[in-house]
């Protein structure tokens, strides 16, 4: 199993949004960066990721499972754009905020660290285990 993160506008797509869609889950469409299109080509289903709020509240606030892998995006015409469908599978306990995560030594290499800007991003099993106990959730 890989690990990955999503970011996503908590005003455009949030949590509570992605919670509503159940086990159906959601496209993560919208991409229009290669290399994150690029990790969502190696992503395969199973694969685990964290659901990030960004914006104001920087946080990871859930955890999210690909429940379709690569298609393209319904919202491009483009087919140089892709993207997977992801579904929730459980809220942290608390949101764990970039300011914690930045202020983590065993955090410090993480992209979310040195290229915030990235929508869609791999994770390591070091990293998704840290987050995952400083969120007070269990780390699969």
């Amino acid at each position: 199993m890989a690990y990955w993160l999503f970011k996503s506008e908590p005003n455009t797509w949030g949590w509570d949004d992605q919670l509503a869609k159940g086990d159906v889950g959601e496209e993560w469409n919208g991409v229009r960066n290669y290399q994150a299109r690029n990790f969502m080509r190696a992503m395969k289903l199973g694969d685990r990721g964290f659901f990030y709020h960004s914006l104001k509240e920087k946080s990871v606030v859930g955890i999210v499972e690909v429940c379709a892998e690569v298609h393209p995006d319904s919202s491009s015409d483009d087919p140089r754009w892709d993207c997977v469908d992801i579904k929730a599978i459980r809220s942290f306990t608390r949101p764990v905020s970039l300011d914690e995560i930045k202020a983590t030594p065993a955090l410090a290499e993480m992209i979310l660290v040195k290229n915030s800007r990235l929508s869609v991003q791999p994770v390591t099993e070091a990293e998704w285990r840290e987050i995952c106990k400083m969120g007070q959730t269990e780390a699969d």
